[in-house]
């Protein structure tokens, strides 16, 4: 009975050292920035940013305006019309900042509706690859320190691949992109 117990704890032994845990790493902030829908997300938001910075123009564009007619008239008007106007001026000057409190907040809200199904689908995509590959640990590798290559496979190649990622984009890729649409708007 003894020489069993031996044999099974040397068996136990022996198995766990062969079944070694797998890790693999992956950079998820890239995985989500270079999505197509990502690419959706960003033209969405421009087209409302854009519309948001047309609106704040108008409004400082009637600001100054008035702001001008007041300067030139100031010295003609009576008290009363004077009051009238720099109450005007104030009002738009409120109207104005709660505008782009509110714009702001708006935007970001915005920004993670549109992210949200993103981070969703790019984490249920590395999940299904964890689980198929065995991985017991995915580490994203912008949030590590260090990563021993040969202890760690890199899930990124076949993240891309399950997400619809083209092989030759990158950041760098990305960022050229928009740095031409940007130049292009302008």
């Amino acid at each position: 009975m003894k020489k069993f117990i031996v044999i099974a704890a040397a068996l136990l032994l022996g198995a766990s050292a062969w079944a070694q845990p797998k890790f693999a790493h992956v950079n998820f902030a890239e995985l989500v920035q270079l999505m197509p829908e990502a690419d959706q997300a960003r033209t969405t938001l421009q087209a409302s940013s854009k519309e948001a910075q047309d609106t704040y123009q108008s409004m400082m564009e009637e600001f100054n305006s008035k702001y001008s007619q007041y300067e030139q008239k100031v010295s003609t008007w009576t008290p009363a019309i004077k009051e009238s106007k720099e109450k005007e001026l104030t009002d738009i000057q409120q109207r104005i900042q709660q505008f782009q409190q509110s714009i702001s907040q708006e935007l970001q809200q915005q920004e993670q509706q549109l992210m949200a199904p993103i981070y969703q689908k790019a984490q249920e995509t590395l999940n299904k690859l964890a689980k198929d590959g065995g991985y017991i640990y995915v580490f994203d590798r912008s949030s590590l320190l260090y990563i021993d290559e040969k202890q760690s496979t890199d899930l990124t190649p076949a993240a891309r691949k399950a997400l619809g990622i083209a092989a030759d984009r990158t950041l760098e890729s990305l960022q050229a992109e928009l740095q031409a649409q940007q130049q292009a708007a302008n």
